[in-house]
């Protein structure tokens, strides 16, 4: 079994429309399910966003936000999204991947680190918490919503550009967390775009591993009935 990925750069697009692009790709997907799998790739215009929950606290108020504030879909407290952050929204079908949400922002999370590591950052996972680290610094968010087991939203991840509006949040509702960015690490500047065709390449590869539990359990079927 193949995952037939799908993957468009779109440049710098509102969130308003990168939401609705999302909303239709998961609508055909739901009635067709057999249509590919996508990943889209691009930069926002500056905004806020904060998922389903109740406890708002994240937004110290939200009156004083210098941006627009969404309120989404997606699990989590409040972030921030603009230019020189490389957005990612895979749009899955998690039905052919084992229907296993924890696999699959374990996943995010992994191919992000090994990402990371061609530019020699050494990134990690931090017990309770989602999300990629440098250090004691966040590199990279994760935020995803799933409906009918197909996913959207995803990861932000950090290449360079401002990051003080980050200041007007409690990001990701972690007090104190203090973020970081490819060119902060680095030293070195980096254009999106570019850093984009790179995780392309590295997630054509690394998306044939969510089939892994689906795989096993066939082979384990088979190994018992004898077909």
């Amino acid at each position: 079994m193949t995952i037939d990925l799908r993957v468009t750069w779109l440049g710098r697009v509102n969130f308003a429309d990168a939401l609705a692009l999302q909303e239709e790709v998961v609508a055909r997907k739901r009635t067709d399910s057999d249509a590919a799998d996508e990943l889209l790739l691009l930069e926002h215009e500056p905004v806020y966003t904060i998922g389903r929950t109740p406890d708002k606290s994240s937004l110290l108020g939200a009156a004083h936000l210098p941006h627009p504030l969404f309120a989404i879909n997606r699990g989590g407290q409040a972030t921030y999204h603009g230019p020189g952050q490389l957005m990612g929204y895979p749009i899955i079908d998690l039905r052919r991947c084992g229907q296993d949400l924890h696999r699959y922002l374990r996943w995010l999370e992994q191919t992000l680190i090994e990402f990371l590591a061609h530019y020699e950052i050494l990134a990690r996972q931090r017990e309770g918490l989602t999300g990629v680290w440098v250090h004691d610094r966040k590199i990279a968010s994760i935020g995803v919503g799933v409906r009918h087991w197909i996913t959207m939203h995803g990861f932000a991840l950090n290449v360079g550009g401002d990051l003080a509006p980050f200041a007007h949040i409690v990001p990701c509702g972690i007090s104190d967390v203090a973020m970081t960015s490819i060119e902060k690490v680095t030293g070195g500047p980096l254009a999106v775009v570019d850093v984009a065709r790179q995780f392309e390449k590295l997630v054509r590869e690394k998306i044939h591993n969510l089939l892994g539990v689906i795989e096993k359990r066939r082979r384990s079927l088979s190994d018992e009935t004898g077909l």
